[in-house]
């Protein structure tokens, strides 16, 4: 082959080998994009689930020893 008809092949194969990374590049940024939202509906969904956590904790009753310091709780006969 001549010099010519080898660099046509090159180049040949070297676009072919670029429209394969195009491919493969435009898959590769589908994916992240799913995954981008994927993450952002896992952090909307966890800040959801904290701010109901936040709300249970703030209904919760406030414990007897911790407002009058003394163990109203146990019996007589478990205190020390």
């Amino acid at each position: 082959m001549s010099r010519i008809e080898d660099l046509t092949d090159r180049v040949e194969r070297l676009l072919l080998r670029h429209e394969e990374l195009q491919r493969t590049n435009a898959l590769l940024q589908q994916q992240l994009q799913a995954t981008a939202q994927e993450r952002d509906s896992l952090r909307a969904r966890l800040s959801a689930a904290r701010a109901r956590i936040d709300t249970l904790i703030d209904k919760l009753p406030a414990p007897a020893s911790a407002t009058t310091g003394e163990d109203d709780e146990l019996p007589p006969d478990d205190r020390a």
